[in-house]
């Protein structure tokens, strides 16, 4: 997790900071359904390269939105899921989606 000191002094700068670019929140979106393998992540994302799909996992569970579970197992067999502070975006995705809906009607 980032500290305090690291952070933008807006609340909205931090939030875009976290979860700001495309990849990041299509993974959010996924993840908030269910538990998502890697290669289930990357099939589900149309156009994501491995490297970036990687680099936004790791950023997500360095900044404690995601977890990863290892199961230390022969295949090797990692899941990736929403922490409790990861949910807590659930309602800014709802927000955007509402959002989304709305411009979409227009």
């Amino acid at each position: 997790m980032k500290k305090k000191s690291e952070l933008p002094d807006c609340p909205i700068a931090t939030t875009v900071d976290l979860i700001g670019s495309k990849w990041k929140l299509l993974i959010i979106r996924n993840l908030m359904k269910k538990n998502w393998r890697f290669n289930e992540l990357q099939r589900s994302l149309d156009g994501i390269s491995q490297k970036v799909l990687t680099d936004s996992l790791r950023q997500l569970c360095e900044d404690g939105i995601i977890f990863r579970k290892d199961y230390r197992t022969k295949p090797p067999k990692v899941e990736y899921g929403m922490t409790d502070l990861g949910k807590e975006l659930l309602q800014v995705l709802k927000a955007m989606e509402k959002f989304g809906e709305y411009y979409k009607s227009l």
